[in-house]
């Protein structure tokens, strides 16, 4: 009777060790998941290139954060202090997009030229049937040029509309050593102009497309363009610092789990 008291107490010794290493193993794969996502669930930017004085195609990624309502349009604010001269939008399926020009709050001279008048914003909108809706996401490109000098902060404030009228307004600027904002704004920060004679990949699909805007007089010459061509794309690396916290706690987690699987595994005596 007494073996077998001991074989029932150690049979729910087990069960009890081996639920409590499913439950340490459920929360890490939870606490993975959570700081993945948390990381991504941002509008922001990605620049195929921050070459000081070349052309960029930026993208933007939005992805649809409403549980209920589904994002109908977004518009990006573009900079007026350092303006682009050429910006030009790429096609896709289901969103109209439209290039607003404004004039500066005061003029400015990019390549020797001045400049009143440039690019505002671009809004897309999209159809009924492009509606980007729960767990969805959609990309927005534009060509754009020239880029400022290196060390530029480059913001770009997007407003995201949803279909039951509210609008997020990604504008938030990140403080070093603050938290991150809850809508922080889409930007990077353009780097040393490309050594011309540097055997990057040719940039010319970011080069200005027809229709697209210019400043009031030419101002790319053969040499310009030359060097814009040579830019040298640089992969713009995404705010993840949320998602390095999750993945650690989530790798904790893990570790704690395995440790108590081990100890419920130990021979045990009767």
């Amino acid at each position: 009777m007494t073996t077998s008291n001991s074989r029932a107490t150690k049979s729910r010794s087990l069960k009890t060790s081996a639920l409590k290493t499913a439950t340490v193993f459920t929360a890490a794969a939870g606490l993975m998941v959570l700081g993945v996502g948390s990381a991504s669930a941002h509008v922001h930017v990605d620049p195929a290139s921050t070459s000081a004085g070349g052309f960029s195609q930026l993208t933007f990624r939005v992805p649809n954060e409403s549980a209920a309502a589904k994002t109908t349009k977004v518009t990006v604010t573009l900079p007026t202090a350092t303006p682009f001269t050429s910006v030009s939008v790429k096609p896709m399926d289901g969103w109209t997009a439209k290039i607003a020009e404004a004039a500066l709050p005061a003029p400015v001279t990019v390549d020797g030229a001045k400049v009143t008048k440039a690019a505002a914003t671009v809004t897309w909108t999209a159809d009924a049937a492009h509606q980007l809706g729960q767990h969805e996401y959609q990309t927005f490109s534009i060509s754009v040029g020239r880029l400022p000098e290196a060390g530029t902060t480059v913001a770009l404030p997007a407003a995201q509309t949803y279909s039951d009228g509210t609008v997020v307004n990604w504008n938030q600027p990140e403080t070093a050593g603050q938290p991150e904002p809850e809508h922080p704004v889409p930007s990077f920060v353009t780097t040393a102009a490309a050594d011309e004679h540097s055997h990057a990949a040719p940039a010319a699909a970011a080069a200005p497309a027809a229709g697209s805007t210019t400043a009031d007089t030419a101002t790319a010459d053969t040499a310009d363009t030359a060097a814009a061509a040579s830019t040298t794309p640089v992969a713009a690396a995404p705010d993840n610092t949320f998602g390095i916290i999750g993945l650690g706690a989530g790798l904790l987690g893990l570790a704690a789990g395995t440790a108590a699987l081990v100890r419920t595994r130990k021979p045990q005596q009767n």
